[in-house]
């Protein structure tokens, strides 16, 4: 009898346990539902709480004039989430001998202006912290449709001068990503798309990811929206809207959250990836914040101020926003991709951890590390 009491107990304990987490889950559910209206452009959603997903859920229309649904397999710009795949790819590289993170960009670019190419290494790129000037404040875009990588080494090869000495400063950079996806590029020998389809979207099981460029063929493919205040209507906000929608390397992947949450299991086994590289990749690399132990990894954000270290990133390209929020040591993530730029993704992801963890996920906001 003691036996069974006992027995019943735990039991009745983990299902109290898994009721609390039900819960939660259908609190954040509840807040969704409120923010996205089913014949809106919404979101895709998922959350993995020690390496299951517990939760995968979307809001809102593909697309407005068809009024297609969002699912989880349908793919979304992720914008700047695509620098964590460059910057594992350049970490393989280094691991195989290829390059040295200490390698400054004279190696890879003779027609670099040799002032800034022989100060420049792959590692500052990698964080933010090379000084390199924006490529769009160069860019000759007359007769410009789409802007490539070499358009943005073309741009910028002539300037003489950094932001502030390499090194010494963090300043985000979507060109210094363009130029590691040309680094990818002469090293392998391949298409920065045909280095990453080969060798990180394949092996990660990720089907359909596929690098935006005017005639790649993107299945289940989102149509991305801004919201007009004139008119209080969405207006379409994609490739044919922005010339530098289209850099690779900074900004140009298309997935879906179930292609993703691949990527991310793929990045816990230690087993498609190095586990060396991949703990390097999400381990802070350059303290932003000292005081608030914030910084940057390669192709990551990291977060500090508490244990476990937080990892996360937002993107924004056109009208898509994407966040994918991290605990890598307990197996957690939350991962929002949308089509609408009208919702503050950040704010969003923190409200969401409050009600999944109160008081235990909070992070440093990338809006206050790039300011």
């Amino acid at each position: 009898m003691k036996t069974i009491f006992i027995l019943f107990f735990v039991l009745a304990a983990a299902n109290v346990k898994s009721q609390v987490n039900d819960n939660r889950l259908h609190s954040a559910d509840s807040l969704l539902q409120t923010m996205y209206k089913a014949n809106e452009p919404g979101i895709s959603i998922t959350i993995v709480q020690k390496g299951v997903t517990v939760f995968k859920k979307s809001y809102g229309v593909a697309d407005i004039s068809t009024q297609e649904k969002i699912t989880s397999s349908s793919n979304f710009n992720i914008a700047s989430l695509t620098k964590q795949f460059t910057a594992l790819a350049i970490l393989q590289l280094e691991q195989q001998g290829k390059l040295s993170l200490e390698d400054t960009l004279s190696r890879f670019f003779p027609t670099l202006n040799k002032k800034v190419a022989d100060e420049i290494t792959i590692k500052q790129l990698l964080t933010h912290t090379s000084g390199i000037v924006d490529s769009y404040d160069y860019t000759n875009t007359k007769n410009m449709r789409h802007a490539h990588i070499a358009d943005v080494l073309d741009a910028i090869k002539d300037v003489d001068s950094t932001y502030f000495i390499p090194g010494s400063r963090f300043h985000y950079s979507n060109s210094g990503f363009c130029m590691l996806a040309l680094v990818i590029e002469k090293i392998s020998g391949m298409t920065y798309a045909g280095y990453m389809q080969k060798n990180i979207f394949n092996p990660a099981g990720m089907g359909h990811t596929v690098i935006w460029n005017e005639n790649a063929n993107i299945p289940f493919k989102v149509t991305a929206y801004d919201l007009d205040s004139a008119t209080n209507r969405f207006k379409v906000s994609g490739p044919d809207e922005s010339i530098f929608f289209s850099t690779e390397g900074d900004g140009g992947i298309y997935t879906s959250i179930d292609d993703y949450t691949k990527w991310f299991n793929a990045l816990q086994s230690g087993k498609i990836f190095s586990a060396a590289i991949v703990k390097e990749a999400r381990s802070m690399q350059f303290k932003i914040e000292k005081k608030k132990m914030s910084g940057y990894g390669f192709g990551w954000f990291i977060d500090e101020s508490s244990t476990p270290s937080k990892v996360y990133h937002s993107g924004s390209n056109g009208g898509f926003r994407t966040y994918s929020f991290t605990i890598p040591e307990d197996g957690y993530m939350i991962l929002i991709f949308s089509n609408r730029s009208d919702i503050d993704l950040e704010e969003l992801m923190k409200k969401i951890n409050d009600i999944l963890t109160p008081g235990k996920s909070g992070f440093t906001k990338i809006e206050e590390l790039t300011s």
